[in-house]
């Protein structure tokens, strides 16, 4: 009999105990990856009226519903949904039933078995639910009928989010579940957890009967018991505050997301009611006057970017993958904060930023325009009952740019125990100045007098592929000067580029509102990415010469809590392949770890290598950072000798051949080698290259780039066993050429230039014809193109890369074929007629690989449309600098301006290498 009753009492033991959990049952499903089919009806737009089936979550104008709206355009969608869908609750004995909707946009009307499940709820991006325990059919079939109007009746909520800079999705796009508890039951808790141990949970019990007990117990994550569990007794209230203590705490914080879950209980004299579990961090937030961001009694540097919720093929709909995915790239680019623009984000990122350690500025819609005062607060209290107990958020934003309703202002606060600041992104609000896109000027004055501590939560607009990492340097070099530094967001992480299932499936980023990111719609990396990689290292890296390097390397710890003997560094010096091999792997000469480095939080100090005594034989030089996590921080290069041309760099098959020459009426033609060469005599520029293989369409150079000259000169005389060619220009700049042919050797370039002025660009130019052009292979940095004010970030090496007319923003193939690229020491145009190589003989080389294409939609003063030679290629001394959406480049600091010539001379030698 005992054998018998005790599996029972297990049984009943293990049932009992389930019945004291929330169980959660999906009605739809969990992301844009795991849905369930609906009923639905579309009202207006394509295939309205007739019902079909739509997935659940979604937004329906990419089911191929409705219509496309971008919020401040001129064609505005009004379409209603209507879904149907039939459940079974389970079994609801005893219980009570919430009906939870995680997002819908924008007016939500749910009934359910035909009769009112509530009020229709007004706002998009909120949690909202419904008790519908007394709706039900027990055990039995239940429908479930929904009215979403994706304009709302309310106009104070469609100026809010509808009348915004961003897609307007319609229909229920995030998960509709069903929330089983029982008839006494914990509704939500709200923590405070502070950095010296201290721990606050507000617990709001519902339908008590005013003899329970609610006991919290401190747990890890795996559920170990961190202390003894700690009570309070009910009655008559309608919360109940739990306080303890606990002795050094694992702290959170962005480089140290450790975090703890409490687990809740509500009793009665028989047993455990309802039990709920929540993880927390312990931290404390300062935001001192007159001093900066604290976290944990160290300040912080907010570097971040703004993130929208956003997929191409499923709008609003996202998944676990996306978050993460989002989390990590940020943390890659070494940022440690995101601003949620400009709507509460789902409810998983901000789990995935408590867990990997980003700070989150939360966000209250309203861009420009806000709610009314009666739907606001109903707003702020879902946007903070849902998100209070993330360690992960530091600030509540109470909307955008003038979108803010100040009534609501303390009202965060009623539901938020740790009594979070609450600002107006881009106002000076309680102690903060969040001003959007400064200026460099703007930013000098503000770290010369500003008060409030400082960071501005919109800045380097980075419209297609200006701003962003463009003239980050010079920002962030002003901006840490301020006293009161706090950081700043980039706008934007992602290009918001919506794939159109109405016009064949292109990509729509509605002109220039949308393609601002840092990373495409499917986060394809831009130049910008790696540029912002290396100015927020935390380990800073002092610029140095490689010239009169000895082996020390001055380094600054810009981490809040990490001592730089926790992070791990690794050198190595390489050699690189000749342009004639196929590969374009480096040979690593020599290796070596370093010893950890002692050095505090922003403490300054010297890393010391061991190299080898003949280091500085090889051609370039890594050092690669690792974080305490051994992910890597950044990895700095250094070229050290340039990669000169030699006679063992050209090919076998070279003919050695006798020079000779042939002066006709126009045209001189030299043949060295058995390679042709033309030159027109009118303007003493290379005209074409002729091959026994084929010609070479190498033309009208070397030209001055960007100014009007004209020939001055022109002589072609034999010096010994060498023809040399000197051509002399005039005019707004001059210009000296001289061409060297010596056999078995290549051809050698030397020039010499001035120019009286300011100039975009500076150098000598080619022409060669776009459409033969396949590809390019080069030593130097890469593998994306650079601006003036975007050098950072590119690594020296070799790269290659087949052609492309990427423009960023409006095509996503990585990295762009056409550009500016840095320090080059040669580059092989491969071509359609035959491949030739270039070579520089001088450092700091940029070469100009055509001219981009211009965006459709770019803004008339041409802001992000840098100045380029007319010319096919060219060989530079000084590249343009790129602005953002609201600032010219010339606005931008420093590096942003034009090159300053005053009739100094500047020179430079390149060979010509046409036997491969």
């Amino acid at each position: 009999m005992k054998k018998i009753l005790f599996p029972l009492l297990f049984i009943l033991t293990y049932f009992q105990s389930l019945g004291q959990e929330t169980i959660t049952k999906y009605l739809s499903g969990t992301d844009k990856n795991n849905t369930v089919l609906w009923d639905f009806y579309c009202t207006e737009g394509r295939k309205s009226g007739e019902w079909f089936k739509i997935p659940v979550p979604s937004n329906w104008e990419l089911q191929g519903f409705g219509t496309y709206n971008y919020g401040h355009d001129k064609v505005k969608g009004n379409e209603q949904g209507r879904y149907k869908h039939e459940f079974n609750a389970g079994n609801a004995k005893g219980k009570k039933v919430f009906l939870v909707f995680e997002g819908s946009m924008t007016d939500t009307k749910v009934m359910v078995n035909g009769k009112s499940a509530g009020p229709v709820h007004q706002g998009s991006f909120y949690r909202f639910k419904y008790d519908i325990t007394a709706l039900l059919n027990a055990n039995d079939k239940n429908l479930l009928e929904v009215t979403v109007d994706k304009t709302s009746a309310n106009q104070s909520v469609n100026n809010a989010e509808r009348k915004s800079d961003f897609w307007v999705f319609g229909g229920i796009f995030r998960p509709v579940y069903l929330e089983l508890v029982p008839e006494r039951f914990i509704d939500r808790m709200a923590i405070n957890a502070k950095a010296d141990g201290y721990f606050a949970v507000d617990v709001y019990p519902s339908n008590l009967v005013g003899t329970e007990v609610i006991e919290a117990e401190v747990q890890t994550l795996k559920g170990k018991k961190v202390a003894a569990a700690f009570s309070k007794g009910v009655a008559n209230v309608d919360h109940v505050t739990l306080t303890s203590s606990f002795a050094k705490p694992m702290l959170w914080s962005a480089e140290f997301p450790n975090l703890y879950q409490v687990l809740v209980t509500l009793k009665d004299s028989k047993g455990a009611l309802h039990k709920v579990k929540q993880k927390f961090g312990f931290r404390t937030v300062e935001l001192r006057k007159n001093d900066g961001l604290y976290v944990n009694d160290a300040k912080i540097i907010l570097k971040g970017s703004n993130r929208h919720s956003f997929w191409p093929e499923t709008g609003r709909t996202l998944s676990h993958n996306v978050h993460t995915l989002d989390a990590n790239l940020m943390k890659e680019m070494n940022m440690n904060a995101v601003r949620m623009s400009h709507y509460p984000p789902d409810q998983d990122f901000l789990d995935v930023c408590d867990s990997i350690g980003l700070y989150v500025l939360d966000e209250l819609t309203g861009w420009q325009q806000k709610y009314d005062t009666e739907v606001g607060k109903k707003l702020v209290k879902e946007l903070v009952v849902r998100d209070v107990n993330h360690p992960s958020i530091l600030f509540w934003d109470n909307g955008n740019e003038g979108g803010w309703n100040t009534e609501l202002d303390n009202e965060y606060k009623l539901y938020d125990p740790q009594n979070r600041t609450v600002i107006h992104p881009w106002e000076k609000f309680n102690g903060t100045d969040t001003k959007h896109y400064p200026d460099y000027n703007a930013i000098v004055k503000t770290s010369a007098s500003g008060q409030e501590v400082f960071f501005t939560t919109e800045f380097m607009h980075g419209l297609y592929d200006g701003g962003a990492g463009a003239a980050l340097d010079d920002f962030w070099s002003e901006m840490l000067k301020h006293p009161h530094a706090a950081g700043g967001f980039i706008w934007a992480f992602i290009d918001e580029a919506v794939i159109r299932t109405d016009k064949n499936n292109i990509y729509d980023s509605d002109g220039n509102h949308g393609p601002d990111g840092i990373v495409g719609p499917h986060r394809e990396k831009e130049a910008s990415f790696f540029t912002i990689k290396e100015i927020w290292s935390p380990i800073y890296v002092a610029p140095m010469s490689i010239d009169t390097f000895n082996g020390t390397i001055l380094l600054e710890n810009r981490y809040s809590f990490t001592n730089l003997n926790q992070c791990t560094f690794k050198w190595k010096l390489v050699n690189f392949p000749n342009a004639g091999n196929k590969s374009t792997q480096a040979l690593t000469k020599s290796a070596g770890n370093i010893k950890p480095i002692d050095l505090k939080p922003g403490e300054k100090g010297n890393l010391r290598l061991t190299l080898p005594a003949n280091w500085n034989k090889n051609e370039a030089f890594y050092l690669t950072a690792y974080g305490p996590d051994n992910k890597e921080i950044f990895s700095w290069s250094w070229q050290i000798s340039q990669k000169l041309v030699t006679p063992a760099l050209l090919s076998a098959n070279n003919q050695k051949t006798k020079i000779s020459v042939k002066d006709a009426e126009g045209i001189f033609e030299l043949n060295c080698d058995g390679i042709v060469y033309y030159f027109d005599k009118s303007t003493g520029f290379l005209q074409k290259v002729l091959k026994p293989s084929g010609t070479v369409s190498l033309s009208n150079g070397p030209m001055l780039a960007g100014v009007k000259s004209s020939l001055r000169n022109w002589t072609s005389r034999q010096i010994n066993d060498q023809w040399v060619i000197n051509a002399e220009y005039g005019g707004e700049g001059s210009l000296n050429a001289k061409w060297t042919f010596s056999t078995g050797q290549p051809v050698k370039l030397e020039y010499n230039y001035s120019q009286m002025g300011d100039f975009d660009y500076t150098g000598i130019t080619f022409n060669y014809p776009e459409e033969k052009i396949t590809g390019m292979k080069w030593l130097g940095r890469g593998p994306y193109r650079v601006w003036q004010n975007r050098l950072k970030g590119q690594q020296f090496g070799v790269w290659e890369k087949a052609y492309n007319n990427t423009v960023t923003g409006e095509t996503w193939q990585f990295p762009e074929f056409k550009g500016y690229h840095s320090d080059v020491n040669w580059v092989t145009i491969q071509n359609e007629e035959s491949n030739f190589t270039v070579y520089s003989g001088n450092k700091n080389t940029y070469f100009q690989m055509l001219r981009p294409a211009r965006e459709k939609d770019a803004l008339s003063n041409n802001n992000v449309e840098p100045a380029f030679p007319d010319a096919s290629i060219g060989f530079m001394n000084h590249i343009s600098a790129i602005g953002t959406k609201f600032q010219s480049a010339k606005q931008m600091g420093p590096q942003s301006q034009k090159a300053q010539l005053k009739g100094e001379k500047i020179s430079g030698i390149l060979w010509f290498d046409f036997t491969r």
